[in-house]
């Protein structure tokens, strides 16, 4: 896990009404995190950056947390996911433990990672692939910040998935 920066602006990126209308979204969705349950904050919804450009959807949350100034600490999925029943789960849990009552925001890159893993249950390994998307749901509304998640393929994510994000921005590959 690391904090992630940018030297590119929102304008290499995405055009200017995309760029107010994500911010203006983040916005809105922090805004109402504000509101208190018990003592722990609401969470704001998990936010998909998605496209073929790698590097901008990681520019994109550098600049986020520019915008909302707040660290955006980088999670590589595909580092996280392991072939070992339960330790998926594992990994997750240190990584949600560390970022508990901190103003963290979380990117998880590589997304692909752990939904192109999800499928319909034919063995155990689907069985278990199914629920380590789900545990990442339910830590992922569990927590008290923001969540970006990175995909290349939004098609990759299953559809019952799909809906826990407030969220969805799409970062086409800019022509040179």
């Amino acid at each position: 896990m690391n904090i992630i920066t940018s030297t590119k602006k929102w304008n290499e990126l995405l055009p200017e009404s995309s760029v107010q209308e994500l911010l203006q979204s983040i916005d809105s969705s922090l805004q109402g995190n504000q509101r208190t349950v018990s003592v722990k904050r609401l969470s704001p919804g998990p936010v998909l950056l998605y496209g073929p450009s790698k590097e901008n959807k990681i520019a994109a949350a550098a600049l986020i947390g520019e915008h909302l100034k707040q660290n955006v600490y980088r999670i590589d999925l595909s580092a996280i996911v392991s072939k070992y029943i339960g330790e998926t789960e594992k990994n997750l849990e240190k990584i949600f433990s560390q970022a508990a009552d901190k103003d963290w925001i979380l990117f998880f890159d590589e997304a692909d990672a752990l939904f192109g893993k999800r499928a319909a249950v034919k063995d155990s390994h689907d069985r278990y692939a199914n629920i380590e998307i789900s545990y990442l749901v339910q830590r992922i509304e569990q927590y008290s910040n923001l969540v970006l998640l990175a995909t290349n393929n939004k098609e990759q994510v299953p559809a019952d998935i799909l809906k826990y994000f407030r969220i969805m921005m799409h970062f086409p590959k800019k022509e040179k």
